[in-house]
């Protein structure tokens, strides 16, 4: 498995101090995905959850529904120049019947950690139907609950703690207890592994349960909000207006801005208990 941090020399300025130390760095490495040894797209990540992003990327894209849409997967024999193992490289066998997408129709699927989306050919081809109906999702969030999860993604954030470099996405229950939390160098990434976690377990769709991320809300994520049926999207920054667009028209309750007393609400907002 690839390293999650490294270290690295740096020169530290401190006002007028000045003194050469190592530092504590995330891992960038690409993951290539491939569906029976073609290859299907390149991430930057961080290397650690790998299969539960390439179950997440699959299952948010809409290729799998399921665990049991997966046959197998494992780490393919891409090595550096020392002839190690480099574990940047999954193939997957998708199960009998399950159809593999056809790439040329709308997406090429080079994606960066910061990018996302960068390589959907046009809106139109990224709205992704969900299979589940986010918008019948009956949760009652209470605000006290919604405004301390930042703090309780924050605290299981232990790679951030050394490196303050990684996005982190965390899975609640509508009482605020922690389900699964992922840590990446893509915003993506991170949510990709906390849903790909939920597909493996079986617990797919994630009725009643709140996403939080440590970033902005951008389309991409709602969408995968939506693929995976989380009713409840948070982030401690701002969206995107194509993140609130597709929000209301999936019926997600998108909240932004999550930050010690307050936040702003986008869309359905009856899903809030304000006392």
């Amino acid at each position: 498995m690839g390293r999650v941090t490294s270290r690295t020399p740096v020169l530290r300025i401190r006002g007028e101090q000045r003194s050469t130390r190592p530092d504590t760095v995330a891992a960038e490495e690409p993951l290539e995905i491939r569906l029976s040894g073609s290859p299907l797209a390149v991430t930057m990540r961080t290397p650690g959850d790998d299969f539960d992003l390439v179950h997440g990327f699959l299952a948010t894209e809409g290729v799998i529904a399921s665990a049991a849409d997966v046959l197998a997967l494992r780490y393919c024999d891409s090595v550096d120049a020392d002839g190690r193992n480099t574990y940047n490289v999954v193939d997957v066998d998708l199960a009998p019947g399950v159809q593999p997408p056809d790439t040329a129709l709308d997406r090429n699927f080079l994606t960066s950690s910061s990018c996302g989306v960068c390589g959907k050919a046009s809106i139109d081809a990224i709205r992704t139907r969900t299979r589940h109906d986010v918008a019948a999702d009956a949760l009652r969030l209470p605000l006290e609950v919604l405004l301390g999860l930042p703090d309780r993604l924050r605290a299981a954030q232990q790679v951030f703690d050394r490196t303050g470099g990684l996005h982190g996405a965390g899975l609640f229950t509508v009482a605020g207890e922690l389900v699964a939390v992922r840590e990446d160098v893509g915003r993506h990434n991170a949510v990709d592994k906390v849903v790909g976690d939920a597909v493996r377990a079986g617990r797919l769709p994630l009725s009643g349960h709140v996403l939080v991320v440590s970033g902005r809300a951008s389309f991409e994520l709602t969408q995968k909000a939506a693929m995976a049926g989380i009713p409840v999207l948070a982030a401690v920054s701002a969206p995107s207006s194509l993140a609130v667009e597709l929000a209301a028209d999936v019926g997600i309750t998108l909240v932004g801005f999550l930050r010690g007393d307050g936040c702003n609400v986008y869309s359905r907002t009856d899903r809030l208990a304000l006392d």
